[in-house]
């Protein structure tokens, strides 16, 4: 190998341990060379809304088990990921969600009822994505990563200097779309982010039924897209991690890969149980983890934080979270023809015919 290529495969390579800024209790550690700490009004800001994230998530799950929402994968513990990818876009970038990423939505200006439509069952998309540069959340796995690339590659020849990045978990690099966006990526050099969640569990299978990779962020390699892998519980690392991923991609070096290392504290739904297939030792050390108590210990150890910036964060986020209680309770008013819009353009004979079904069963006389 010619020591021109070696270094081509160098540079895509990743560090080989997560890149850390914050420790697990909170304290300093000496980041590798290459990433620059975030300013600390970003870290203020990133605290605030992973405060106001998590409030978020503990109502929606509440809100599940009262009926009000039909399903709800909490993102409790990913809280670093999510914030931290939004903070990292501009305005005109893109992102494209998937089902467990609502505090992002959240995070990027979604209004949280329209945010929780897919959830609720009422529409599969609540907001505009044009308007919001937020794709529809994506249940199926990874076929969202193939169309981010897609729209990154259209504001490319477009002209613009927006960038897309694409939120996926462990899971989903099991499934080709994934490998196939890789390619498409590099091969024309978009400008797109693809962000691994990797809270360890597709559901019940656990990471290493599903990979003998050293790392999820390695597997970027072999499609010629640089990578990289972090502390996903550590906002400080992710958010200048992320920074420079979205930096690379906007400055026309292609597409950047990007694996974060993290947990989902609660159940995969609020249909799952954890408990069969996790070891409760396990949850406890992912729980002295915990990305907000350590970036909260980061924040006042630095003197940039202290109990009354700490009250305000938490008293707003009740504050959200009241609001956002008040307005799902309120019931809405459904269409049962809504079922046949936005299906065909012209509608075809069979949905023609289950309309008229519909028609004739609403129409009918109560036995």
């Amino acid at each position: 190998m010619s020591v021109t290529h070696r270094q081509v495969v160098d540079d895509l390579l990743p560090s080989p341990v997560p890149v850390r800024f914050v420790a697990e209790d909170g304290t300093a550690v000496e980041p590798p060379a290459g990433y620059p700490a975030p300013a600390d009004e970003q870290l203020l800001e990133a605290y605030r809304r992973m405060v106001l994230g998590r409030r978020f998530d503990r109502q929606a799950t509440a809100l599940t088990k009262q009926g009000r929402l039909a399903v709800y994968p909490s993102s409790r513990g990913q809280e670093a990921c999510q914030i931290a990818g939004v903070l990292a876009l501009r305005e005109n970038d893109w992102l494209f969600p998937t089902y467990r990423d609502s505090m992002a939505l959240i995070a990027r200006g979604i209004d949280p009822v329209e945010a929780l439509t897919l959830l609720r069952g009422d529409w599969h998309c609540g907001y505009d994505p044009a308007a919001t540069r937020v794709a529809p959340q994506c249940t199926p796995l990874a076929t969202h990563t193939l169309h981010a690339v897609g729209l990154a590659e259209a504001l490319r020849r477009k002209g613009e200097d927006g960038v897309v990045m694409a939120f996926i978990g462990d899971g989903g690099t099991s499934e080709g779309d994934f490998h196939e966006a890789l390619n498409y990526a590099a091969v024309l050099r978009s400008p797109v982010v693809f962000l691994v969640q990797n809270n360890q569990y597709a559901i019940s299978v656990p990471l290493a039924r599903q990979t003998a990779a050293p790392a999820l962020a390695y597997k970027g390699i072999g499609y010629g897209v640089r990578s990289e892998q972090v502390d996903g519980n550590d906002l400080v690392a992710t958010l200048s991690v992320l920074t420079a991923a979205v930096r690379h991609a906007r400055a026309g070096d292609g597409p950047f890969l990007v694996e974060a290392h993290t947990y989902r504290m609660d159940p995969h739904t609020n249909a799952d149980d954890a408990g069969r297939y996790r070891d409760p030792e396990e949850v406890a050390r992912w729980e002295a983890a915990d990305p907000l108590a350590r970036l909260e210990t980061y924040l006042r150890d630095r003197g940039l934080l202290d109990a009354e910036s700490v009250a305000s964060a938490h008293e707003a986020a009740e504050e959200f979270a009241s609001r956002v209680r008040e307005r799902m309770n309120a019931d809405t008013r459904t269409d049962p023809y809504e079922l046949f819009d936005h299906v065909f353009a012209e509608p075809t004979p069979q949905l023609r015919e289950q309309r008229a079904s519909l028609t004739a069963e609403l129409t009918s006389p109560e036995d």
